[in-house]
């Protein structure tokens, strides 16, 4: 560390901390003021000495994260199954199977890669244990410029950054950690989550429509030659799919008009809870939907499979274990 008076500061305790690597000298910086300019982002560009982010697969081993995000997929293979083996394979009219079945499948397809992209996704985490100080020295900051500490990851905690006691990381721009995806939403995989949240809802709102034909054409004709199922467990899977339908629309619709409001003020919901002020630019609507999407409007906002490398995810997927990610 340059002696002319850097100070590594802990964001929690207000009292300055060493570093893992060595002694942080104390300069003559007011206690409140915080890093900001263009050497600020040199945690964003710089890899300490735990960045792996290259090399692994992000998953993250909570047991109930896992049994939440089980749940979804149950529930997502169930309404498919009610959908197209109750509904419309024993429907006489052709067209009406066909195009109902390939607009759901479709879309259930898009949701369950949308989750998947989100779960094993980094949403930005900070390089573990990289406040040391010959890393603080490769950052060359200017004197009396301050950077803050996680005291719980020993990482050098960037602005915007929040620490999850679950992933047990700094994430940048941390929004929340949502256990239906086993992640927290940061910056790298908010887009996927907001993906995810749009498809539920879609297939939630066909499924009830459907449900709603099915339940008048089976009425018409007593449930005679409506399903291949018996009209007692007919009736019980369409009842268990509407209630699952309206659960899931009410809740991913409002997630998805929060996440969209939220891109846009480019502000997340820890910082709107918290009523921060602002230290950073802001980029408000279209700019706001392009950083988190990438490059102009297009189809390919849509698209949760854009930028996925499947044979490099091949060779991740022969790795080992090792904490809260697979490492290789």
């Amino acid at each position: 560390m340059q002696s002319s008076g850097h100070r590594l500061r802990d964001i929690e305790q207000h009292h300055p901390l060493l570093s893992a690597g060595g002694d942080v000298e104390a300069g003559s910086l007011d206690a409140g003021v915080m890093v900001g300019g263009p050497h600020h982002h040199h945690n964003n560009n710089h890899a300490g000495p735990n960045q792996h982010h290259h090399h692994t697969l992000w998953f993250i081993q909570d047991g109930c994260g896992m049994v939440c995000a089980g749940i979804t997929w149950f529930l997502v293979l169930y309404a498919a199954f009610v959908v197209n083996f109750v509904m419309l394979l024993p429907a006489k009219n052709s067209w009406y199977p066909l195009l109902n079945g390939a607009v759901f499948n479709s879309l259930a397809v898009l949701a369950l890669a949308s989750h998947i992209r989100t779960m094993l996704t980094d949403p930005g985490a900070v390089p573990k244990g990289n406040a040391t100080k010959e890393y603080m020295d490769s950052l060359q900051l200017k004197p009396g410029e301050v950077i803050y500490k996680c005291p719980k990851c020993c990482s050098i905690k960037p602005e915007r950054a929040h620490h999850c006691s679950i992933c047990k990381r700094c994430i940048r721009k941390m929004d929340h950690h949502c256990p239906w995806v086993n992640n927290c939403v940061g910056e790298k995989n908010q887009r996927f989550f907001v993906l995810f949240t749009m498809y539920i809802a879609l297939i939630s709102a066909h499924a009830l429509g459907l449900s709603g034909m099915h339940f008048f054409t089976c009425v018409k004709v007593q449930w005679n030659e409506c399903s291949n199922f018996s009209p007692g467990v007919s009736v019980l899977l369409l009842i268990f799919l509407c209630l699952e339908a309206v659960l899931f629309l009410t809740f991913t619709a409002v997630m998805f008009g929060t996440q969209l409001h939220s891109i846009c003020n480019d502000e997340t919901e820890i910082e709107r809870l918290k009523n921060e002020k602002p230290t950073w630019e802001r980029r408000v609507r279209w700019d706001g939907m392009r950083s988190v999407f990438g490059g102009a409007p297009s189809l390919l906002w849509c698209n949760p499979f854009n930028g996925l490398r499947f044979h490099r995810l091949l060779l991740l997927t022969r790795g080992r274990r090792s904490g809260a990610e697979f490492a290789v």
